[in-house]
């Protein structure tokens, strides 16, 4: 599917600002969306929504379904009766320029949980029936969620395989009486759920009213702790225990040279292809109620996957397998029709890969800091560029523009230079200025390298484990100029 020609800024919600520890839905979301459409962009791209899981990673959610309770707003639950502004007060710990998760997740969960209970006791007649909607309209998976999240938390978070067998094997009798022992918890994330979709569906429908969609992102894989691996054990590659046979991750490569074991379990694809791939088709349905475009991470996993023993310590030791290739998206689309997707093809890209991609019209990506290492055939640099394509100065697993550019060879520092006219005193804007040149019909800048930030803003680091995801911006390093620039060079091309 060909993308009109547009531009936009790559912003996950937690790195807004905001007074309560992270970003999250609230004003200063509304402010961003005025500011994009201020800078004549067209399109706002997240990271996942769903919640965090170790390390504090969007990518290792415990539900593929559920939204991440923390970028609630908890100023909206205040405005509806349901906190009072003492419970607003900030604390100490809630820093404005990074993340401190060991103050912010108990905090945020700690008024979740008084908003929640005052609800129950005081909400109206109205908001309760918008409530039971809500858990009908989600009744495939909020129950499951729901329970499984009561579960971890009362078992301290150990793994599910190891919770009373009855219960990690999903006995009816044993899943009723949790059900009924933790009616309440299992309210309160019930209730997190609600707001969390009522709060985003508020967000982004003023997105599109001012004009930007939203692009989201969809892992290939899920945690091991998760609602659905849980929920659906036959579905994924794991012993009589219950525990994974062999985990997800990719070979040495440029970031790691011991490779990346992510530790996620692996698709039992034969069961998916049973019914129809219909587990998947679900997640996709759903990730497209919450946003316009969806970006399929580590797309080549569907045509081949590289398979870890679950036994091994690094990723180095795995193999090649096969994935569900054509027949997963011909389910998809027979049940859906076509849709706007992008498939991330980074890595080790091969001719099936490409096959699969151009196939059902998904467009790649292209990253504009791995351009600079080779020469002028390799596939990054601008000339070589396609239409159905989404060009990147870097994105959240790249260090800043700035900070990559610190570090570069002195090939790199060479050919940029010449390649891109310039003698490096600005290269964040200089790979802004060439992706949007570029006849790639998509260019999105991470709002890292909109700001010029060194490498101590950089996201996430692929392969270590913790200390990321922490990156916030205040509304004091954005000046009229970074938006006015922004729109002067998606009028010159093309991208209004």
């Amino acid at each position: 599917m060909r993308f009109p020609r547009a531009s936009g800024v790559l912003l996950h919600p937690t790195s807004l600002p905001g007074p309560h520890g992270s970003g999250d839905f609230g004003r200063d979301g509304y402010h961003f969306v005025d500011w994009l459409a201020g800078a004549g962009q067209k399109l706002w791209q997240l990271l996942p929504l769903a919640g965090i899981g170790p390390g504090n990673s969007p990518y290792m959610s415990n539900s593929a379904f559920a939204g991440n309770a923390l970028l609630i707003d908890l100023a909206e639950l205040q405005a509806q009766g349901w906190l009072d502004a003492a419970d607003l007060a900030p604390v100490p710990g809630l820093t404005a320029d990074q993340i401190d998760f060991a103050v912010m997740h108990p905090f945020r969960m700690d008024r979740l949980a008084k908003a929640a209970a005052r609800f129950a006791h005081s909400g109206s007649a109205e908001q309760h029936a918008d409530y039971a909607r809500f858990l009908a309209q989600h009744r495939s998976w909020i129950d499951d969620y729901a329970l499984f999240m009561s579960i971890c938390e009362s078992c301290c978070w150990q793994d599910w395989c190891d919770w009373e067998p009855a219960l990690a094997k999903r006995d009816p009798t044993a899943v009723a009486a949790a059900r009924a022992q933790h009616a309440s918890r299992i309210a309160f994330w019930q209730f997190c759920q609600w707001r969390f979709h009522r709060q985003w569906a508020a967000l982004k429908g003023y997105a599109n009213g001012k004009g930007i969609e939203i692009i989201g992102d969809t892992p290939i894989f899920i945690a091991y702790l998760s609602a659905e691996v849980w929920a659906n054990q036959h579905l994924f590659e794991l012993d009589a225990h219950g525990r994974p046979k062999a985990v997800a991750g990719v070979p040495p490569d440029f970031f790691s040279a011991t490779g990346q074991r992510w530790g996620n379990p692996l698709y039992r694809w034969s069961a998916h292809a049973k019914d129809g791939f219909a587990w998947w088709v679900e997640r996709i349905r759903r990730t497209f109620e919450l946003v316009d475009i969806v970006r399929i991470d580590h797309f080549r996993g569907f045509a081949g996957y590289w398979e870890i023993p679950a036994s091994e310590p690094t990723a180095v030791k795995g193999s090649w397998v096969p994935g569900p290739g054509e027949a997963l998206f011909k389910a998809i689309t027979k049940a859906l029709g076509p849709m706007p997707i992008i498939a991330e093809d980074l890595g080790l890209i091969t001719p099936d890969v490409d096959a699969l991609r151009k196939k059902f019209g998904f467009p790649g990506m292209r990253i504009l800091q791995f351009a600079f290492a080779g020469d002028a055939s390799d596939r990054f640099l601008p000339h070589n560029h396609e239409p159905d394509t989404v060009v990147y100065s870097g994105t959240h697993d790249n260090d800043t523009t700035a900070g990559w550019w610190a570090t570069a060879s002195d090939h790199e520092r060479h050919y940029a230079r010449g390649y891109l006219n310039t003698d490096g005193h600005d290269m964040a804007w200089a790979l802004i200025r060439a992706s949007m040149a570029s006849v790639a019909d998509t260019a999105v800048h991470p709002m890292q390298d909109v700001l010029a930030l060194p490498t101590e803003a950089r996201m996430n680091f692929p392969g270590q484990s913790s200390g990321w995801w922490r990156w916030r911006f205040q509304w004091a390093q954005v000046q009229p100029w970074h938006a006015g620039r922004l729109a002067e060079l998606s009028r010159l091309y093309g991208r209004l």
